[in-house]
């Protein structure tokens, strides 16, 4: 079985936010730099539904934990 690649547009979807890309571009705009010390799941900006997400996506080390991560990563820059 190969691993599954997804996409930040796909995240962004299972979120419940606009995913074209324009959109991700502004939210990323928008919502960083992420203070250090601060994981991404509890930025203030999440509602409860969309951190639970990601928090439960990261723990389980599902298909989507890398993307997390490199939603996390893009928050930081």
């Amino acid at each position: 079985m190969e691993p599954t690649f997804h996409r930040f547009s796909e995240l962004f979807k299972q979120l419940g936010l606009p995913s074209d890309p324009d959109s991700v571009a502004a939210f990323l705009e928008r919502h960083r730099p992420l203070p250090n010390g601060l994981r991404l799941a509890e930025a203030p900006f999440w509602s409860p539904a969309q951190a639970a997400l990601l928090r439960e996506e990261w723990a389980e080390d599902a298909d989507w934990a890398e993307v997390v991560d490199r939603l996390d990563a893009a928050l930081r820059a």
